[in-house]
């Protein structure tokens, strides 16, 4: 680990940096907008925006890079990030927010995608799952270290948003000036939604909803903060509760899911943020139970990711795996548009206790689903238990960009290879299918 930190420490270093950016601006955005009046409808369809522009942008991006070069592509969305940053205070309408949201998510797709470039290229197949574990790591540190900055100016003026600005720029320089290659970048031809459904209706339903839940967390919580009445010192606790539960949960659930049927972990995970959703619901006066609720919450959704996809993995071929990533990621970004106009509806309807309903009812519906796929066909670990022990599960949060899934699917087949290379003598090659 080490040694993998060692050679990749600059393009961590811009990750970290990054979502520290992303991060701070995700919870302002909310608070801000409270501040000027916004109404939770118009804070929802903000937030959706974001999602809407990284969802086109991860499809853009690669074409982008292909045309003119990472280094391009990467300063020319920074220089927008840092741009839509600075405006964000000085055009204080909902019209206007909605579309720097849009630029802002389709920027940031392309630098996550630029990133996630380098940072796969210098991996190799023995150091792949350590350089995601990294990942996942930065990430995680970068969102939980962002809240903490929300306490050091006033949300109502400019220096909130001048931080993340000049966090997004100075991030460039580790990755830019670092001595790592410019990759050579190639994508592949996605396999069709319909093809995906019928190969893991789990996959694909799962997926959808966890979008879904993820854009509420991400988009939203600031949002149901300010309405429950929290200080901003404790929107900023409750916020890095979320991440911290998925950080700590993050490697349990992937361990114990490639030693049992998959399926039970993300029930159980499915169950679990379910029941959280109820106690937040339940004791929402109590702040120091919904920051229970909120690690729950967020330890039991963010690994959900990792699972789905590895999961879906299981059905398929090896030479599948990455066509079938960018179907995945597509459904995933759709339900991340339609979360949050959901959630803000619900807080219109419900008040502040419509944040945990709509996170309970979503948890709840994707249990019934696991639930009910698990009577309809058997468990590949059943069938494959005595011969059987691949590790497969590699870490990657929904943050994450087409070129990390890919790099997630690159790690499991590089495992399923091996595991079947070693039993090669002794048992037939196994019908994944």
């Amino acid at each position: 680990m080490l040694k993998v930190l060692g050679s990749t420490w600059a393009l961590l270093l811009g990750i970290l940096l990054l979502m520290v950016g992303n991060g701070l601006q995700g919870s302002l955005i909310g608070i801000r907008g409270s501040i000027e009046n916004f109404s939770t409808t118009e804070l929802s369809v903000i937030t959706s925006a974001y999602f809407a522009g990284f969802l086109f942008g991860s499809r853009m991006a690669p074409e982008m890079i292909r045309r003119v070069g990472h280094v391009r592509v990467f300063a020319a969305l920074g220089s927008f990030i840092s741009a839509v940053l600075i405006l964000y205070p000085t055009i204080t309408e909902p019209w206007a927010w909605i579309a720097l949201r849009v630029v802002f998510g389709f920027s940031f797709s392309g630098v996550y995608v630029t990133a996630e470039s380098w940072l796969n290229n210098s991996s190799t197949n023995e150091t792949r799952g350590q350089s995601l574990s990294l990942y996942v790591m930065a990430q995680m540190l970068g969102i939980v270290a962002s809240q903490a900055l929300l306490n050091v100016a006033d949300p109502a003026g400019f220096i909130l948003f001048v931080i993340p600005s000049v966090l997004v720029s100075l991030s460039f320089a580790p990755i830019l000036l670092s001595a790592t290659k410019t990759p050579t970048f190639e994508t592949t031809k996605p396999m069709s939604l319909r093809e995906i459904y019928e190969i893991s209706p789990l996959g694909c339903v799962g997926m959808f909803l966890l979008g879904a839940i993820f854009a509420a967390q991400f988009g939203m919580a600031s949002v149901y903060g300010t309405g429950a009445g929290f200080s901003v010192a404790e929107i900023s606790l409750f916020v890095s509760a979320i991440f911290i539960g998925g950080m700590l949960f993050q490697y349990p659930f992937g361990w114990l899911s490639d030693r049992m049927d998959r399926r039970l972990m993300i029930l159980a995970a499915a169950i679990g943020g379910g029941l959280a959703g109820m106690l937040g619901w339940a004791f929402g006066g109590t702040f120091e139970v919904v920051l229970f609720a909120a690690f729950i919450m967020g330890g039991m959704s963010n690994p959900l990711y990792a699972l789905l996809i590895a999961y879906t993995n299981d059905y398929l071929q090896v030479e599948d795996m990455a066509a079938a990533s960018g179907g995945l990621i597509f459904i995933n970004g759709l339900g991340a548009i339609l979360g949050p106009v959901i959630t803000g509806w619900m807080l219109t309807a419900l008040g502040p206790s419509g944040f945990w309903v709509y996170l309970g009812f979503f948890m709840f519906a994707m249990a019934a689903f696991v639930a009910w796929r698990m009577t309809q066909r058997a468990s590949v670990y059943a069938e494959e238990a005595e011969d059987y022990d691949a590790v497969s599960y590699a870490p990657i949060l929904p943050t994450g960009t087409m070129i990390a899934v890919e790099a997630a699917q690159d790690y499991y087949a590089e495992n399923v290879d091996s595991d079947e290379e070693e039993q090669a003598n002794d048992t037939e090659p196994l019908d994944r299918t």
